[in-house]
């Protein structure tokens, strides 16, 4: 039961009464209760009910943690139309890391409290299952004591197909290799009409969650993603939301949902996608809080929202702003204004100077410490 009531007179005027009730009861919110959440003209109030539940599972607390990102390689056999990042082999920009190249990134990191590497990429069309293995093997032997957080839903469909094994053996591989856990990518918008408009050449929203059910049954925390801004409408969104809830309910181990803002620049979106605004930038981590009630964190990921709005976003339900994220490529290619890097003691003065208090984690919440 939550107990907090210094905003319930203005939630309650504006017409939220009946989900501020539920909320405070501890209920679950219907499909229709999100939609409302999503349409209501009060974001201050929508606002109001996510910081209440942020502060009853976290206080003040705001996680971060010191990782880096490897693209390793933007070759991709899929045409998403929303990717400003994925190259056909041949063209000039198109790039694939080997398992040399990202053990001497790791080896080259500098700095010596790397606590995660976060690895995803496309699908390329000629490289074999022992690639996967071999790119995480790699970046443990460049540093043995980091944690693997690798491959997307996409990604790990893939392997399964290609591999010629079992799914408790591809798992089993993962795991010997180093593989610690999996991001959220891939899932975009989980609507059937969403995904035949704009990235039916991969797995569909079926696929994700069977693919992402198999990644929790075998041992892997995980995290979810929303990817906003684009053609989805907001019962889709809503529909996301509750599918991400039911599989939770089922198997325990997302970690986090993590709502990502569509940057339209040189995808073939560009005409129907406007640049992220903090007005939808706030409402879907509200949203995305208050919806997702067996989700523990929420991050607000300040690559695709700023670094700015990040911060804000600590007072509508975010209580995560990812990590120093080095050299992130996906989101610069379609024309994020975030910069590639933020220092430790710029994350920190961005949690501190909003009121709140900054925890170094680990990638899955096991080990904290204060910043």
């Amino acid at each position: 039961m939550i107990d907090f009531s210094p905003d319930d007179r203005l939630i309650d005027a504006v017409g939220l009464g009946e989900i501020r009730r539920k909320v405070d009861a501890g209920e679950r919110l219907s499909f229709d209760d999100g939609v409302k959440l999503y349409e209501h003209p009060s974001l201050s109030a929508v606002g109001a009910l996510a910081h209440r539940v942020r502060l009853a599972k976290h206080g003040r607390t705001t996680f971060f943690n010191i990782n880096l990102h490897i693209d390793y390689t933007n070759i991709c056999m899929y045409s998403c139309r929303f990717c400003a990042f994925a190259a056909k082999p041949g063209e000039e920009r198109a790039y694939l890391m080997t398992p040399d190249d990202i053990e001497a990134r790791l080896k080259g990191f500098r700095g010596t409290d790397l606590g995660e590497v976060h690895m995803v990429a496309g699908i390329h069309p000629d490289m074999g299952y022992d690639y996967y293995l071999d790119i995480v093997r790699a970046a443990k032997r460049g540093k043995p004591d980091v944690h693997v957080k690798a491959f997307t839903m996409v990604e790990i469909d893939h392997m399964l197909k290609i591999s010629g094994k079992s799914e408790v053996e591809v798992f089993a591989d993962l795991r010997e290799a180093g593989l610690g856990s999996c991001p959220g990518g891939g899932a975009e918008v989980l609507s059937d009409r969403v995904w035949r408009a704009v990235f039916m050449d991969k797995i569909g929203p079926n696929d994700w969650l069977a693919t992402a059910r198999k990644v929790q049954q075998n041992g892997f925390k995980m995290n979810a993603t929303l990817l906003y801004g684009h053609v989805e409408k907001v019962p889709e969104r809503v529909e996301h939301l509750v599918k991400l809830r039911e599989l939770q309910d089922e198997t325990g181990n997302f970690m986090t949902f993590i709502p990502l803002a569509f940057w339209p620049y040189n995808t073939r979106l560009q005409k129907y996608g406007d640049v992220t605004t903090g007005w939808n930038d706030m409402r879907n981590i509200a949203v995305g809080r208050l919806m997702l009630d067996n989700f523990q964190n929420v991050k607000a990921y300040w690559v695709m929202m700023t670094p700015r709005l990040a911060q804000t976003a600590q007072s509508f339900g975010a209580n995560d702003l990812d990590g120093t994220v080095t050299e992130e490529r996906i989101t610069h290619d379609a024309g994020t204004t975030a910069p590639m890097l933020l220092p430790r003691d710029e994350l920190v003065h961005l949690i501190e100077s909003a009121g709140f208090e900054p925890v170094l984690r680990d990638t899955t919440y096991e080990t904290l410490q204060p910043a």
